[in-house]
């Protein structure tokens, strides 16, 4: 498919409110905005964690792209996941807390689901990417300085890498270290790319 360059690009919409995910975007010198979608984020039955985070990446560009058909609009969500346990955004600090005591000394699975939406695309176009964090063994006084030091209610798995959550882990095992932020950003070049978009 040709490719167009930014300066001639349909509009670009980040379908999020998520000051990182926007930072990544700027990151690739890519020219958009960003509106905010108002979705039902809770898992279904049964509902595995990479499914969920597929599913709502979709939903959000959708909502989105049903007002700005013309435009390319990606949508992105990240479900955490270990050992049976779906672990959303936890609100309060407490559950924060609870989450990363529950997260101690274990391998979390972080899945980042992508989609765009793009007029040169007859469906969507989406990409699952999973980033494995095996958390050191923390104890109650780590993780209480840490959730009194950086605020993590809205975030998935109640840790931060990008900021002082890195301090939390051993290892972290991934493919594209920007999906743990919130959005892989190889997928993504290559997604606008299929959709006519030039990157660089």
């Amino acid at each position: 498919m040709p490719v167009t360059p930014p300066d001639q690009a349909p509009d670009v919409i980040l379908a999020s409110s998520s000051v990182f995910r926007a930072a990544l975007l700027e990151q690739i010198g890519l020219s958009f905005t960003t509106q905010s979608p108002d979705i039902d984020e809770s898992a279904r039955t049964d509902e595995s964690a990479d499914a969920l985070a597929l599913r709502l990446a979709e939903g959000k560009a959708a909502k989105i792209a049903a007002a700005h058909p013309q435009a390319i609009v990606i949508g992105s969500d990240q479900v955490a996941h270990v050992e049976g346990r779906i672990l959303g955004k936890p609100g309060t600090p407490e559950k924060a807390r609870e989450q990363l005591a529950f997260q101690s000394g274990r391998t979390v699975a972080f899945h980042t689901g992508v989609c765009v939406m793009a007029p040169a695309f007859v469906v969507p176009r989406t990409h699952l990417e999973t980033v494995h964090t095996t958390f050191r063994n923390l104890n109650e006084a780590e993780i209480a300085r840490y959730v009194a030091a950086e605020d993590v209610t809205a975030t998935a798995g109640s840790m931060k890498s990008e900021g002082l959550g890195i301090t939390l882990v051993e290892a972290i095992e991934s493919a594209d270290p920007s999906a743990l932020i919130g959005l892989p950003l190889i997928a993504v070049r290559r997604l606008l790319a299929e959709a006519g978009l030039a990157l660089p």
